[in-house]
């Protein structure tokens, strides 16, 4: 709570704009207001929510406006965060408001909007014809509906295009009324009510209660206090009687906050194994210097060598000193299995954040963090925002992989965060992974990160054997045979045979991704993007990866209308059918964003794949993240290349990262694994260093080329990507974007010497979900000068950014460059 009063609160607003503005504090709540709390705010011509930064007790020179409300009793997040989100604003170039909204609970804020509502007289106008064609689509839209369309739905359904001046001009005429209405803040605590006997019942009403009553008194007052939801165990009208109870001055009740919990069923405690020597080793050298402040340290440790083991003796360690732990992986599919290892060592005093729990559950979970009730939180990289008053370690699980980086709107790299975060809080961060982002490894070697290693799996169980096939070679064959070689084959037939375990791995869903007219020879392209669809036998449908957009598999040639489509390529879907083929007696399952859609369907796929009741598992890059799978001892990479071909010069290390990976689930329980490894590149420096498992190599041969192109870790990046509706609009815009990009240039010495511009260039993907895309790269030596670019850019030339045909979106340090 405010010690003193401030007349003037900092307000960051959750709008696409980047100054904060000064409010004036009513006197209601002078005494209430804090930082971190939210605010309902005049702006414009509207009311929206807002976030407290700070005060000014100085009076600005012009007028301004009341805080009009505060929604909350309480902050949302520390004051400690307040220079996090100030920073991200800074370095991601995104209002600082907007970066705070993403960080908090969805569906909290409120907005004023513009509703517009059809009169009678609009009624009449339009049964009399006297309207005009535009006036008549506005007229429909709204004529069946009475509770009015906010004006912003009604740009959408007519077509895209503004309309506010035509809802003006046929309001004047009396056919449409316009009102302001606020909307959003859905997102409410759960409260449960609770009874208690009270002390002082009017005993003259208690002669004969009646039985049901009677029973519900004793078990009230052998509770002491006890839920209503509770009691309904003893009657199913406990509410009724409840009421009644209250009315008869006997009990008295409370409304109470409770949590949502997404945790499910209790996990039995384990005991901690005993350390081997490594471990004890990278444990003990964390815990030396963990009262010294900020340290970042890289952990780079084979797979199965237990780095988990590793996370929850240090995170034991930091909550028994009174503070909290932070733990990251990259998708929700791993989090699962990262909780069960927490619960069964702490039980259930932990949270979890992640976007695949409802508004209200992550509200209860972002809460219970915030009031203190927990010592730790795990989730994806939004968690990275989990609100801690006092963080003593930040954890970030296989840190290499791309999924802490977010491609849309509010562009960060959760992993990157988690480096500043621990920073500010002067705390120690822990990077771990099997196969290290080089930026990662490169701070190592220039003194930024110190490194942590383990070299030998648990139990000195071996890396699994891995032989590379030259898909070269198998290029006659037919059938099931064009996707596992004899090596394959033979290894799946021995492996099921001993009772043991298959993972197949292949970076690509659905069953055909290259559906061809066997008449006029063209593929099958998605309507919205300029990419071929994929036909998923599972929903009967072409689909497009990227849009959604999707037309049933009976479907004729577009081109030409012939029926004949020839499905090239392959998918899980197209290995799955196969391996069924192959070994009708084997249980195989596939793993994929396609299986995984409901909620519950991967932890059934893992309870099942634990439990023994699958044979073969068939999969996507979801299966090579950090799973633990004991009794997988074969692992086929049905083809190793797919990532080695895009347009990306991360393309080899994602390509040996994800092999690696895929690699390194075989052989993790007592039996020894084994790896075949197809491929049509067998030579190629990610395939070779993959094989030996050997990330110095890799990284050796890497990085000569980078430093040859000044690519990050020797320089940095920022991406212009532009994108409109119409092909030739947006082509001309990027054109003349660039040309600004090169006057600013030029007008500088220190830009001309450190910032390269590249572009304005077309996509490699031009054209996705209707939107013609372009793209600048600007490459910095020194990060100052390529910052203070785009700085100057986005705030002295915003107009560029406020085109609503065609917008430009700025990703600093960009991962996703097609």
């Amino acid at each position: 709570m405010p010690d003193a009063r401030h007349d003037f609160a900092e307000v960051a607003v959750a709008l696409p704009v980047h100054p904060v503005y000064t409010y004036a504090v009513p006197d209601r709540f002078q005494n209430a207001l804090a930082v971190g709390m939210r605010v309902l705010v005049p702006f414009g011509h509207r009311k929206v929510t807002g976030y407290v930064l700070g005060f000014a007790d100085k009076v600005p020179d012009k007028k301004i406006k009341q805080i009009l409300d505060m929604p909350d009793p309480e902050p949302l997040f520390p004051v400690n965060m307040v220079p996090f989100f100030q920073w991200m604003a800074r370095y991601y170039k995104h209002p600082v408001g907007e970066t705070i909204k993403t960080a908090l609970p969805g569906g909290l804020n409120q907005y004023e909007f513009l509703s517009v509502r059809v009169l009678a007289a609009g009624r009449e106008a339009l049964e009399q014809d006297i309207v005009s064609p535009a006036e008549r689509d506005i007229l429909q839209i709204l004529e069946n509906r009475d509770k009015g369309v906010l004006l912003k739905q009604l740009d959408d359904l007519s077509g895209g295009k503004p309309r506010r001046a035509l809802v003006a001009r046929i309001e004047r005429k009396g056919w449409v009324s316009t009102e302001k209405q606020l909307r959003g803040g859905g997102t409410r605590h759960l409260t449960a009510k609770y009874v208690r006997l009270r002390e002082d019942p009017t005993l003259s009403l208690r002669k004969n209660p009646g039985p049901v009553k009677e029973q519900l008194l004793s078990t009230i007052d052998k509770a002491g206090e006890i839920s209503v939801d509770d009691l309904k165990v003893h009657s199913r009208h406990a509410a009724r009687h409840v009421k009644e109870l209250e009315e008869l001055g006997l009990v008295a009740s409370v409304c109470k906050k409770e949590f949502r919990d997404p945790l499910g069923a209790p996990i039995q405690r384990d005991t901690p194994p005993e350390l081997n020597r490594e471990q004890k080793t990278v444990v003990s050298n964390v815990l030396e210097n963990l009262s010294d402040g900020f340290r970042a340290y890289l952990l780079a440790g084979v797979t199965g060598s237990g780095k988990t083991e590793v996370y929850l003796r240090l995170a034991a360690e930091v909550v028994g000193l009174g503070k909290s732990v932070l733990v990251l992986t990259p998708e929700i599919a791993l989090i699962s299995q990262m909780v069960r290892r927490f619960r069964a060592r702490f039980g259930d005093s932990l949270s979890i954040l992640h976007s695949g729990l409802s508004d209200g559950e992550r509200l209860d979970q972002w809460v219970r963090i915030k009031s203190g009730l927990v010592d730790i939180a795990i989730g994806a990289r939004s968690a990275i925002f989990a609100p801690f008053e006092n963080p003593g370690l930040i954890i970030v699980d296989e840190e290499h992989d791309t999924s802490y980086k977010q491609d849309a709107r509010f562009r960060y790299n959760a992993r990157d965060l988690a480096v500043v975060r621990a920073k500010q809080c002067r705390c120690s961060v822990v990077l771990g992974s099997a196969t290290p982002s080089l930026q990662s490894y490169h701070n190592v070697k220039v003194g930024k990160f110190a490194e942590l290693t383990l070299k030998k799996r648990i139990e000195n169980r071996p890396l699994a054997e891995i032989a590379v096939v030259d898909l070269r070679e198998n290029k006659g064959a037919k059938g099931v045979g064009r996707f596992f070689t004899p090596q394959l084959a033979q290894a799946m037939e021995k492996t099921l045979e001993r009772k043991e375990q298959v993972l197949l791995f292949l970076n690509r869903r659905g069953f055909a991704s290259y559906p061809v007219c066997s008449v006029c020879g063209q593929a099958m392209r998605c309507k919205n993007c300029e990419i071929t669809l994929t036909l998923h036998k599972s929903f009967n449908a072409y689909q497009c990866h990227f849009c959604g957009y999707s037309m049933a598999s009976s479907s004729p040639c577009p081109n030409c209308g012939a029926t004949r489509i020839v499905q090239l390529g392959m998918g899980t879907e197209k290995i799955e059918e196969a391996a069924k083929k192959i070994f009708p007696r084997a249980q195989t399952v596939r793993m994929d964003r396609d299986t995984t859609r409901r909620k519950g369907s991967l932890g059934k796929i893992l309870k099942d794949l634990r439990d023994g009741n699958i044979d073969i598992l068939v999969g996507t890059q979801m299966v090579a993240k950090g799973h633990d799978f004991p009794n997988i001892t074969l692992v086929g990479i049905v083809c190793a290349d797919l990532s080695l071909g895009f347009p990306d010069f991360r393309a080899g290390e994602r390509t040996f990262q994800l092999l690696a990976q895929v690699a390194g689930r075989a052989g993790r329980g007592q039996m020894p694994g084994q790896v075949v490894l197809q491929t049509y590149n067998p030579s190629h420096y990610s395939i070779t260093a993959a094989k030996e498992q050997d990330f110095l190599r890799f990284y050796n041969q890497e990085i000569v080329f980078r430093k040859a192109l000044s690519y990050p870790p020797f320089s940095r990046l920022a991406q212009l990507a532009i994108s409109g509706r119409d092909k030739k609009e947006t082509g001309r815009f990027a054109q003349s974007f660039g040309e600004l990009l090169l006057r600013l240039q030029a007008a500088d010495p220190e830009f001309v010497r450190h910032v390269e511009i590249l572009g304005p260039i077309e996509a490699p993907l031009a054209k996705i979900d209707g939107n013609y895309r372009w793209q600048v790269l600007l490459k910095g030596l020194k990060t100052a000068p390529l910052h203070a670019f785009v700085n100057l850019l986005v705030h002295r030339h915003h107009e560029w950014f406020d085109n609503r045909r065609i917008k430009v979106a700025v990703d600093v340090d960009p991962y996703f460059m097609l």
